[in-house]
């Protein structure tokens, strides 16, 4: 029986089409099966060419060109996909056939009311005397009903066949018509047009705009150029003096006088008594009250030879005892203040409120990366700065990012210091 014609009779009578693989053993779906069962007495390969026509086919000949028509399975899916949106129809379309070809969108709904039986007649649908089938060839003259414009001899019937002469204006509106259609064959192929864009407003909306912008780009050229800076200004002297960290003096701070330069030069963190003891063991009984720590930074990105890099100097202190050895503008110099939260630490020193204190410098709370928010701090406008407990390989990249804040405080609020 005609594949096409078996499909049409089995979905318009609302029969279950059900499937058969190589074995002749059912099957679920429709990528398993090899066979498609439309009737008790009605097996198709499901690669069965039919006569629904491929868009860009050159023949009209089924029985030879296979190839220019659509396999019994393409015209299948597109029924078992009716309700589905579009993309999803392409989508199952390519993963099950990979190239073989599938109907396109646009032909999804006049197929599906063919084979509903609410259309007679579809043009891509070869009738059987188009095929040039030959004799011996199976005939498929009982796969159409005989309609007005196509006649065919029937056994007992001594009627010829009458020519149908078209309609001029029927062929002129259909040449209309396939010259403005577009065939649907990916997601890209989609959102391709015709129309060309032309922003020629938009640049009459802006001209009044780019105009008052030259004008202004004018004006400030012919402007006086400002006066140079005094020699002697705090903002020119304090251009090459290092800036200043404050830590706390707390004997529980995780950041002490004895870690600190282990900690922020080498990126290596070790206890406050272990570094002790090292002290000790390296015959360093003294402890001094300010630290200058040198920070080597990278002056080119993407370069690790030693001479790209720049050491930048900073002095460390825990209070204000050692503070006020830099002289009376010590605090211009101070960019960072380390707490672990307690405020007995701000007593002496120029702001006494965490407020107003780290509204002047860059706030860090230094704490455990396993310990809970502290809530004293919830207001202070600081930076937790966590320090792993038990891994150390992390250490680099805490410095790492404690320097690049601090190097933003800097340059926003005092960029008269080096960074």
């Amino acid at each position: 029986m005609d594949p096409l014609l078996a499909l049409r009779q089995a979905i318009s009578s609302q029969s279950p089409i059900t499937y058969l693989n190589d074995n002749n053993g059912p099957c679920d779906t429709l990528q398993q099966a090899a066979w498609l069962v439309a009737g008790p007495d009605v097996k198709i390969s499901k690669v069965a060419p039919t006569r629904f026509q491929k868009p860009n086919a050159t023949t009209r000949d089924w029985v030879r060109h296979p190839e220019d028509f659509f396999a019994a399975q393409a015209v299948l899916l597109v029924w078992l996909t009716r309700d589905v949106p579009g993309g999803e129809y392409l989508k199952q379309a390519r993963e099950m056939f990979a190239g073989a070809g599938f109907v396109s969108v646009t032909d999804r709904k006049p197929l599906v009311e063919w084979l509903e039986g609410k259309l007679d007649m579809l043009e891509r649908i070869v009738l059987p005397d188009e095929s040039g089938a030959t004799d011996g060839a199976p005939s498929t003259a009982s796969a159409l009903p005989a309609t007005s414009t196509t006649a065919s001899k029937v056994p007992g019937n001594t009627a010829e066949k009458r020519p149908h002469v078209a309609d001029p204006k029927d062929v002129l509106a259909v040449k209309k018509i396939r010259t403005g259609e577009v065939e649907l064959r990916d997601r890209m192929t989609v959102l391709r047009g015709t129309k060309i864009n032309d922003f020629s407003t938009v640049k009459i909306l802006i001209s009044e705009r780019m105009k008052l912008a030259k004008e202004s780009s004018k004006q400030t050229q012919t402007q006086p150029m400002a006066p140079k800076l005094d020699p002697k200004s705090p903002a020119k002297r304090n251009r090459n003096v290092a800036p200043i960290i404050i830590i706390s003096s707390s004997p529980t701070s995780l950041i002490t006088m004895h870690n600190v330069r282990r900690f922020l030069e080498d990126s290596e963190y070790e206890t406050p008594e272990e570094a002790k003891r090292r002290m000790a063991a390296e015959g360093n009984h003294k402890l001094d009250d300010v630290l200058p720590i040198y920070r080597k930074k990278n002056l080119m990105a993407g370069h690790i030879d030693g001479s790209t890099e720049k050491p930048i100097k900073y002095f460390v202190v825990d209070g204000v005892e050692a503070l006020g050895k830099f002289g009376t503008d010590a605090w211009d110099r101070v960019i960072c203040v380390m707490t672990t939260g307690q405020t007995w630490q701000f007593k002496p020193y120029k702001w006494q409120d965490p407020t107003q204190l780290f509204h002047h410098v860059k706030g860090i709370h230094v704490t455990w990366s396993n310990d809970p928010p502290n809530p004293r701090v919830r207001d202070w406008n600081v930076t937790d700065l966590k320090i792993d407990p038990n891994r150390r390989h992390v250490d680099k990249s805490t410095v790492a990012n404690f320097w690049m804040q601090l190097d933003e405080w800097v340059l926003t609020n005092k960029p008269w210091l080096p960074t």
